[in-house]
């Protein structure tokens, strides 16, 4: 029994993750050890969540339990949809300790809508919308494939930040090379997400971008997420 911290790491491999513990006062020791020198042969691992929670000893042991199956001989890495496993230990009582200055409900929100991000197919998808605190007009394109967005190349994005930006947007938005004008100068890899979160990444403020991507069709992508919750 006791306080300590349930963590989730994303690794090298897509798809993998790797979920452990430590006590309350190493978290930073622990990752920055994990971050730099890998665990089990497995590189870039970066942490993802974080929740601080009592018994955490026992958390952590029915997580690997509940996933076991998903789970990479005997190590703590395991090949499942990181979201789920967010939602999850989201849903416990605790202090989330990462990521720093958000919600564990704005969390929660987030991992629901990037699973439902799954339900889009693969293709070209645009986004044009007028962005009042920059007066200009946000025109971006990105390819979607097995779920990882990327946002191209030429895409005129905003540069004025809005009210709603998350923090990992606003690390997403920091990696961009932009000129001065807002003009993407090369592609971005977004990874697996929602298009609300690459919808506040172009306009730089919260939005709902199930309404405002658009098929080569001009379909909002909302279409995908009704077709699925209407199919038996």
């Amino acid at each position: 029994m006791g306080k300590g911290i349930i963590y989730i790491m994303t690794t090298v491999v897509p798809g993998l993750i790797k979920i452990g513990k430590c006590g309350s006062s190493n978290f930073e020791q622990r990752m920055y050890n994990l971050e730099h020198n890998g665990y089990c042969n497995v590189t870039a691992l970066k942490r993802a969540f974080a929740i601080e929670t009592e018994s955490h000893d026992e958390k952590e042991a029915l997580l690997h339990t509940i996933f076991e199956k998903s789970r990479v001989s005997d190590t703590e890495l395991f090949a499942i949809d990181i979201n789920i496993v967010i939602q999850l230990l989201s849903s416990f009582d605790g202090t989330m300790i990462y990521p720093k200055n958000e919600t564990k409900e704005d969390v929660f929100d987030s991992a629901t809508d990037n699973q439902k991000g799954k339900l889009i197919p693969n293709g070209i998808y645009t986004f044009n919308k007028k962005k009042k605190s920059d007066n200009k007009q946000i025109n971006a394109k990105v390819t979607v494939i097995n779920g990882k967005w990327t946002l191209k190349k030429g895409s005129i994005i905003g540069i004025h930040e809005d009210m709603g930006v998350s923090q990992i947007v606003k690390r997403t938005r920091a990696m961009l090379h932009l000129d001065n004008n807002g003009v993407l100068l090369e592609d971005a890899e977004l990874g697996e997400c929602s298009p609300s979160f690459a919808g506040c990444v172009v306009m730089n403020q919260s939005i709902n971008g199930w309404t405002d991507w658009k098929d080569s069709d001009g379909n909002q992508v909302d279409i995908y997420r009704k077709q699925n919750n209407t199919d038996d």
